[in-house]
């Protein structure tokens, strides 16, 4: 016998919002893209606020162009991430400020050894109040302090390096399963026809369905129903309905039925689905033949509408990559992904994610504020091997560590949203040379750091949003991480050399 469903009331601002069909994210990694989640709940028959809800407020509804249809993303930015190493990636509002006091971003004393500078690097805590983020190095302030530690940076990344020969034959791999996939998905019997290849290494799913509105769940800032406008009888979306909202539980289902179905079919490959992680979006097919390769791909919902109220102060990209660039990419379309609102330490398995994964991608690209940076002709940064080098350190712990703690809570993508405000408070080119890539990326460390001391991360899209509340990771588990990364730290971070 089925358990009994929860009930769960729609409480929200509704936004109006034209969508293309359920789209596929599919890539390389160890990483899940996104921040983990809790067991999963069964699914309830009505739309109330559990216990991690609020009472809703309604906001102003906005309309979308009628043309607009609903998509399937497949993620294939993990497949990137290898080509850049294991655990690659990928305002007008003031920068958010960062949980603790700033590093030193110059010494008058000559740099010594790196026993010494590590033996003067002030202790990292959480600030008595609001504090400004940590600064990365400004040349023309003077001498600067060594980063801690004996290790070197370079030797790592260099590991983490792919061949040319590994990276063509890893891209031939996954371009073959998700073509594979994408007929299948644009066949005529299927209920997510229209599949585009999205330049960003993702796949896309283009369904023709009616415009629809969103309605916030429960002020949650970040999680949606999504509801028809009209739909047409016979529409092969009617499936997924459930009381007139769309079920992200019910079209991830059907979606991962087709993909399991379709990967038995697949020539000259190895490849296996992997169990559903509860609360995940993803799903992640292994393959094991030429070589592993993990690939995650992500039902997603494109919406070409204004991005919703909860966006607003977001993406505080004005001082660092420029107003007009800001504008353009919020001109872009935004995504709802099929991760659930929690209701307590359950889910409400009909609501949808907002996803910007697009932008993150479009924003490492074009990460500098001169457009020549890290160009043949211009100068190279170290922005993007600071990035490699966190997510490197949090997949090796959580190597070593395995579960413990909590650990398993951890993603890159709270790795990536660290660094992205590290950037947004590091502006200038110059504070990002390579060849103060150890400075930089301990200034990046100790940022994150602050972040798990004061147990707040705020979204780099909606403000609102803590990715570090206690309702989404324990204090225990903070903690516990935040220990792991001091030792690390201090000490020429060993882990690098381990596994």
């Amino acid at each position: 016998m089925a358990p009994p469903r929860r009930k769960a009331t729609r409480k929200a601002s509704e936004t109006a919002s034209g969508v293309s069909a359920p789209c596929v994210e599919g890539g390389l990694s160890a990483e899940p893209s996104e921040p983990a989640a809790v067991p999963e709940a069964p699914r309830p028959g009505a739309r109330r606020c559990g216990a991690a809800g609020a009472s809703g407020s309604r906001r102003e509804k906005s309309r979308l162009d009628p043309r607009e249809k609903p998509q399937v993303r497949a993620r294939a930015a993990r497949a990137e991430d290898q080509a850049e190493g294991p655990a690659a990636p990928t305002a007008d509002a003031e920068p958010p400020a960062a949980p603790g006091h700033p590093l030193p971003r110059a010494s008058t004393r000559s740099r010594g050894t790196a026993s010494s500078a590590r033996a003067r690097r002030p202790q990292s805590g959480p600030p008595e109040g609001p504090g400004l983020g940590p600064r990365a190095p400004s040349p023309h302030l003077g001498r600067r302090e060594e980063a801690p530690g004996a290790w070197k940076p370079r030797a790592v990344l260099e590991k983490l390096k792919l061949s040319r020969q590994e990276i063509s034959v890893a891209a031939e791999v996954v371009n073959r399963l998700g073509d594979h996939l994408l007929r299948r998905l644009n066949s005529r019997e299927s209920e997510f026809k229209g599949v585009d290849l999205l330049r960003t290494g993702s796949y896309y799913e283009r369904v023709k369905v009616p415009r629809i509105q969103l309605e916030e769940y429960c002020n949650s800032s970040a999680h949606y129903f999504v509801k028809f406008k009209r739909n047409p009888k016979g529409s092969p979306l009617d499936q997924f309905l459930e009381g007139g909202i769309l079920s992200a539980s019910k079209m991830l289902f059907k979606f991962r039925k087709i993909i399991k179905e379709e990967i038995k079919h697949i020539e000259d490959t190895d490849v296996i689905m992997e169990r559903k992680k509860r609360g995940s979006p993803a799903v992640t097919l292994l393959i094991r033949k030429p070589r592993e390769i993990s690939v995650d791909i992500i039902l997603a919902l494109e919406s070409k509408s204004s991005w919703p109220a909860s966006t607003q102060k977001g993406l505080p990209i004005s001082n660092w990559l420029g107003t007009k660039v800001k504008d353009n990419l919020k001109r872009q379309p935004f995504y709802l992904v099929p991760k659930h609102a929690k209701e307590g330490s359950l889910f409400q398995e009909e609501t949808w994610r907002l996803s910007f994964s697009h932008i993150e991608k479009a924003i490492l690209t074009n990460h500098g504020q001169t457009k020549t940076c890290c160009e043949t002709e211009g100068v190279k940064c170290c922005r993007k091997e600071c990035l490699k080098l966190m997510k490197y350190l949090l997949e090796q712990l959580k190597k070593k560590f395995g579960k413990q703690r909590g650990l398993d809570k951890f993603c890159s993508y709270h790795v990536k949203t660290a660094f992205l405000h590290v950037c947004t408070q590091n502006p200038h080119d110059s504070w990002w040379l390579y060849k103060d890539l150890e400075l930089c990326f301990d200034n990046c460390v100790t940022y994150f750091l602050q972040c798990l001391k004061t147990e707040h991360l705020e979204h780099y899209f909606i403000p609102d949003v803590n990715l570090f509340s206690r309702d989404e990771i324990g204090k225990p588990s903070k903690e516990f991480l935040s220990k792991q990364i001091e030792y690390e730290q201090n000490n020429g971070f060993p882990v690098f050399d381990e596994f």
